[in-house]
């Protein structure tokens, strides 16, 4: 049974992706996406970050199969701000993409406790953090980091 749910939640995790970029694309044509959603920032915090374990999330994507995934987001030039702002661009995409996605299966997880299967509604939820909130909140924390880098090299006409 609990190889059923796991094999279930990971593959409704892995159809989230694909809706998620489905409903992305719709949403980047908005201004409400160029406003709010692609400056959005749920954890400010580098010390919160570190805490819920978003460090070891971060070096499991750098050094697994995961970095494979979305060759998009690697810089292996020398660092331009039209570069930079293509990348953040991209991260965008892939941020907003898995939290369409951790809504997505989050909705599956609610029917599972609806119906009193709790503990398959747990395994849900564990998987679609791992699958789509921890990369979103990676994202999140990457794009900070490259917006401190864009302003450090718009203020230093030298690097540009």
């Amino acid at each position: 049974m609990m190889i059923k749910c796991l094999t279930y939640s990971i593959s409704i995790a892995f159809i989230s992706w694909i809706v998620g970029m489905l409903i992305n694309a719709l949403l980047m044509k908005t201004e409400f996406y160029n406003k709010n959603l692609s400056n959005m920032s749920f954890v400010k915090n580098e010390r919160l970050n570190k805490k819920i374990g978003l460090g070891i999330f971060k070096w499991i994507v750098k050094n697994t199969f995961f970095k494979f995934f979305n060759q998009k987001l690697k810089i292996n030039k020398k660092i331009e701000i039209s570069d930079l702002n293509f990348l953040r661009n991209e991260m965008t995409i892939s941020e907003i993409s898995h939290l369409i996605g951790f809504g997505f299966v989050t909705i599956f997880a609610l029917v599972k406790i609806i119906n009193s299967n709790y503990s398959f509604a747990l395994i849900i939820m564990i998987v679609n953090i791992l699958m789509n909130l921890y990369p979103s909140l990676l994202q999140q924390e990457n794009k900070r980091r490259i917006d401190k880098l864009r302003k450090k090299l718009a203020n230093n006409p030298s690097k540009k």
